[in-house]
């Protein structure tokens, strides 16, 4: 599968060979905006122990990401101070669901369930086998969450 960042480079495809991933379709006009900032911290605390978080913007939920991927960037930046990747803008359900998103939903963890709103959370571990979902009102430091992360980077 060929994934983009934000900024519309293909993203090489050992960038995340061997890590855990927590990948999050994001908005930037959303009630649970404000988990950029726990994403961020997330990040920078287990990153060099091998989890990367993703952020995939989505505009498909109350249209809360309308932004160009430049705004997206800047926002990002500016308001939270992102550093972690984002990848293009995408569809995380429905008839133009991306290539990514339908791995995700169609996982027995996703169990054919879409996405039901922004700031919902895949778990992959090191071997890229997703491994937990977690909803919109899961924070990022919620201990369900961190027990998962735990579980994903030892595998």
């Amino acid at each position: 599968m060929s994934l983009l960042f934000l900024d519309g480079t293909v993203v090489p495809e050992e960038q995340f060979q061997g890590r855990a991933r927590l990948i999050v379709n994001v908005a930037s006009h959303c009630g649970f905006t404000g988990q950029y900032s726990g994403l961020q911290r997330l990040h920078d605390e287990r990153s060099d122990q091998g989890l990367v978080v993703i952020g995939v913007p989505c505009n498909q939920f109350g249209a809360q990401e309308p932004g160009t991927p430049q705004e997206i960037a800047q926002f990002c930046d500016l308001k939270y101070r992102i550093t972690f990747p984002m990848l293009q803008k995408q569809d995380v359900k429905g008839a133009s669901q991306s290539e990514l998103y339908a791995s995700l939903i169609n996982s027995p963890v996703g169990g054919g369930q879409d996405v039901q709103w922004n700031f919902e959370k895949f778990l992959l571990d090191r071997k890229g086998q997703v491994v937990a979902r977690f909803d919109s009102a899961t924070e990022p430091d919620a201990p369900a969450l961190q027990d998962a992360i735990d579980r994903a980077l030892r595998s």
